[in-house]
């Protein structure tokens, strides 16, 4: 059997519940590798647009707004470029959306040099300020295989001590990791990207798209299936499935969907192929305004659906281990769109970090603040008179130091002021803030997908028994490969395809950069720094 030969292939329709990266890669692998025709293919959104958590919207005009940004790493996506080295950029349909990245990184390179900041003064993050009983503690860790660890907290295998370290601040705010998230999430992390070890502090292993990852990938990718005749269908809401089961396992026979006209009815054959991103660390957001507070919402469409089908099956895993705590999963964002630059034009001199070079993190911030002032233009349609810039924090509950009152709680205006307290230029507020506009974003689950965990809560991507069902995206368990990357997205995708389909064509395998001697041997030497 060749993947051009598939001898039921054009007779098969395939239905994608969601419409975030993972759907969006696994229909270009049905068509680019299974061979199937992109009408056969519908993509089901609740909302107006793809995308999912690689987001990007607005104009200058009304603001611009980034719920997170992804960032990237060439030696360890190896389905993401496999993907992306053959889907063509917006800009130039002659290049691929990874040439056009490997360009801008390469005129852009990254190198932080003032990646944490403590009551404005640049520390030196280069000093990860281990000890000897944390690096005994991370050589055990390394050492324990996954299943031993359970749902065993980091905080719970690491001393309080170590989440004091440069080591941990440089870690946890790059991959957004909580005290009490899985440490075997964190061991993952240890191993997929050791070769990065080194050189967190400065982030040169880190990669970036020209613009945000929704103007950068997901409209080319979109418009690419289009051409093909893929449809989406926006403002439909998956909200049920007939899993009808038999002895030769569970199929699904019928999708309903809620839309402005009410519900419709999707039959399925059993011949056809269902691919369900089951959660969404997305799912539920909430944005507020300059002088409006977003709300916190604690559910979502994603997580009812996948909840309603696991009831009976248990084999799709378990969703309330990720969706059911929500002061551990969220965090909020920020973004500002300047029109007056003088504040980020402030930014820049008092982190002395030029456009485009990483993430700054203010140690002194009860919220743990950072900040990411990208290369500009940020946004395809952004003038040169207009800036932007992006940020976060950890710890939104906690009161914050200038304003009094948690960042949860805050406007966007409230934000900046508590932002310029930090960046020494609370005195100057009215005209930092003139023509400034701040847009927060809440998001319930955004680390959900770190929760602690026992194996069998995150579904395999085809379970067993499964005819015509696959799970996609950060909560379909993947062995080796680490969650809250575009890779883990893309990989269940092609998993998907290529198993359901039965493709003779293998997925790039997770690479073992750790058990290079080089890698091994300048991880140990950046340990003791």
């Amino acid at each position: 059997m060749t993947i051009h030969q598939h001898p039921h292939v054009t007779d098969r329709d395939a239905h994608f519940v969601g419409g975030g990266i993972a759907s969006l890669a696994g229909a270009a692998f049905l068509v680019r590798d299974g061979n199937m025709p992109g009408e056969n293919i519908h993509v089901y959104e609740k909302l107006d647009v793809v995308g999912g958590a690689m987001d990007g919207a607005g104009d200058p005009d009304e603001a611009y707004l980034i719920r997170g940004g992804r960032m990237f790493n060439y030696p360890a996506y190896e389905c993401t470029w496999d993907l992306f080295e053959t889907i063509s950029s917006l800009e130039d349909d002659s290049r691929s959306v990874k040439a056009v990245m490997d360009e801008f990184n390469e005129t852009h390179p990254s190198y932080a040099k003032t990646r944490l900041m403590h009551e404005g003064e640049r520390i030196d993050a280069s000093e990860y300020g281990l000890t000897s009983q944390h690096r005994q503690s991370i050589a055990r860790l390394l050492l324990t295989p996954e299943p031993r660890l359970g749902d065993t907290r980091i905080e719970e295998w690491f001393d309080e001590s170590f989440l004091e370290t440069n080591f941990w601040y440089v870690w946890a705010t790059i991959f957004a990791f909580q005290p009490w998230h899985s440490v075997a999430e964190v061991r993952r992390y240890m191993y997929r990207f050791l070769h990065e070890f080194p050189q967190l502090h400065t982030m040169e292993g880190i990669d970036r798209t020209k613009y945000n990852q929704y103007d950068s990938m997901i409209l080319p990718l979109r418009r690419w299936l289009e051409d093909r005749g893929v449809s989406f269908e926006y403002g439909h809401e998956v909200t049920d499935m007939d899993i009808v089961p038999s002895r030769t396992g569970r199929t699904v026979e019928r999708l309903y969907c809620e839309t402005d006209s009410g519900t419709e009815t999707v039959p399925v054959e059993p011949s056809d192929l269902v691919f369900m991103t089951n959660g969404s660390m997305t799912d539920g957001s909430s944005i507020g305004g300059m002088d409006e507070a977003p709300e916190l919402n604690e559910t979502g469409a994603s997580w009812e659906l996948w909840k309603s089908i696991a009831e009976d099956n248990p084999q799709f895993g378990n969703p309330s281990v990720f969706a059911d705590n929500v002061t551990e999963t969220k965090w909020e964002s920020f973004t500002v769109t300047l029109h007056n630059t003088e504040l980020f034009d402030h930014i820049v001199d008092f982190t002395n970090e030029e456009p485009g070079n990483g993430l700054v993190t203010y140690l002194g911030s009860n919220w743990l603040l950072s900040t990411v002032v990208a290369a500009q233009p940020h946004f395809a349609n952004q003038p040169d008179d207009v800036k932007v810039f992006w940020g976060y924090a950890l710890f939104p509950d906690r009161e914050g130091n200038y304003v009094e009152k948690p960042m949860s709680e805050c406007t966007g205006r409230e934000i900046l002021q508590e932002l310029c307290y930090h960046l020494q230029c609370e005195d100057r507020l009215p005209e930092l803030l003139d023509d400034v506009t701040c847009i927060p974003a809440m998001m319930p689950f955004i680390t959900a997908h770190f929760q602690p965990r026992e194996p069998g809560d995150r579904p395999d991507v085809v379970p067993d028994g499964s005819n015509n069902l696959a799970f996609l995206g950060q909560y379909a368990e993947q062995p080796r490969d680490v969650v809250f990357t575009v890779e883990y997205s893309v990989r269940s995708a092609m998993t998907a395809v290529y198993e359901m389909l039965d493709l003779d064509r293998e997925v790039p395998p997770v690479t073992k950069h750790y058990r290079k001697p080089g890698v091994i041997a300048d991880t140990v030497r950046a340990a003791y720094r």
